[in-house]
């Protein structure tokens, strides 16, 4: 029940991704906003009040497709204003507020009671505030334009990596940071600690973007997808065998977040080069989407592992998936041959777990001591 209700949130997400270009086509970004804004308000107030598995099941799909919205709104109105020659810049500021963003919240696990209200307060608070400020902006809000259809099979055909890359980023990200916090937990690990080791692997995320996006800028994706995958296997893999102490963890800890962040958007960006430049905002759709679906997977099988092996288990299951991934990535490198490498911008994107994710529709055993 834990995973399901763990996965429900991400099984939001994937169903906000076929709802809100249509919201926002019909109705603004502004408007949409709001709308979306008002939804997670409403649900996550409504949190506290029942507190039951099956209700929360549905409550946290309920949130899970609003803070989709809210996300899908906001980039899509930062890639539509924005220069082609601003846009990464732009983006990379952005990112850095929502990194910033996640590890305050990672901080506050440790100071708040989080057994009481006061968190799904503070939730409330700040949703509510962003709400205010995007419907009183005096900013032009940016014209609707209606995406360009990409047949189902297509995407596939012509970037099979990328594809495969999208579903097992969402499935490692998602068991990350579903699974471990809740192990972590059910040890008698402190909030505080806990809060450290998870703001260790969103610090790393923050910290790998920027040298890992010029790196696949430079390079050829595929090279750069087999050593992110092939770090991930590593680091996962030492996971496993390090003492669960927080000097030997921390580290470990951010350089798997770092590596980790980045899988999805080096994915994203190698799509881009195999497609025609009218696809580019049908491509991110779908690669959200898949992602998306292997984020609902990878609480629901880690949590089976974490029954039988433990965290082991989980770190097992994303040594595998980065496995995968990294194979997949060798044999479309030998697949392409030699053929040019044909550059495209990389674009920061947040891990899966902090539901960030450019418009689908069309834009772009031992418990830790401290």
């Amino acid at each position: 029940m834990t995973g399901l209700i763990l996965s429900s949130y991400f099984a939001g997400f994937v169903a906000a991704a076929f709802v809100c270009g249509r919201v926002i086509e019909r109705v603004g970004h502004i408007r949409a906003y709001a709308a979306f804004g008002g939804v997670v308000v409403a649900t996550t107030a409504a949190m506290p009040l029942i507190i039951q598995p099956l209700p929360w099941l549905v409550l946290r799909a309920i949130i899970g497709f609003g803070c989709a919205g809210l996300f899908v709104t906001t980039e899509s109105w930062l890639s539509a204003k924005a220069q082609p020659a601003e846009r990464g810049r732009i983006f990379s500021i952005y990112m850095v507020g929502t990194f910033l963003a996640l590890g305050l919240g990672q901080l506050l696990i440790g100071r708040i009671e989080i057994k009481s209200a006061v968190p799904f307060n503070i939730v409330v608070a700040l949703v509510a505030v962003a709400t205010v400020l995007v419907s009183t902006t005096r900013a032009e809000p940016p014209q609707i334009v209606i995406a360009t259809h990409l047949p189902y099979g297509r995407l596939a055909r012509e970037a099979p990596v990328a594809v495969a890359g999208a579903v097992l980023s969402g499935l490692i990200a998602s068991a990350f940071y579903a699974l471990v916090p809740v192990w972590m937990h059910g040890r008698g690990v402190e909030s505080a600690t806990i809060g450290l080791v998870m703001l260790a692997a969103v610090l790393g995320g923050l910290a790998f973007q920027i040298p890992i996006g010029r790196l696949s800028d430079r390079f050829d994706r595929l090279i750069v997808l087999i050593g992110l995958g092939i770090g991930l296997v590593i680091t996962a893999g030492a996971l496993v065998y390090l003492p669960r102490t927080l000097p030997a963890v921390l580290p470990a800890a951010a350089f798997f977040g770092g590596v980790m962040s980045t899988l999805y958007p080096v994915c994203v960006a190698h799509a881009h080069d195999q497609m025609t430049a009218d696809r580019v905002v049908a491509v991110s759709g779908r690669l959200i989407l898949l992602s998306g679906f292997g984020s609902v997977l990878g609480p629901l099988i880690g949590m089976k592992l974490m029954e039988r092996f433990g965290i082991d288990g989980v770190f097992y299951l994303m040594s595998a998936a980065a496995l995968l991934l990294a194979l997949l990535a060798v044999a479309g490198r030998v697949a392409l041959g030699s053929m040019a490498h044909r550059e495209r911008p990389f674009g920061i994107l947040a891990p899966q777990a902090s539901v960030v994710a450019h418009d689908p529709r069309g834009v772009p055993g031992r418990p830790l001591s401290s």
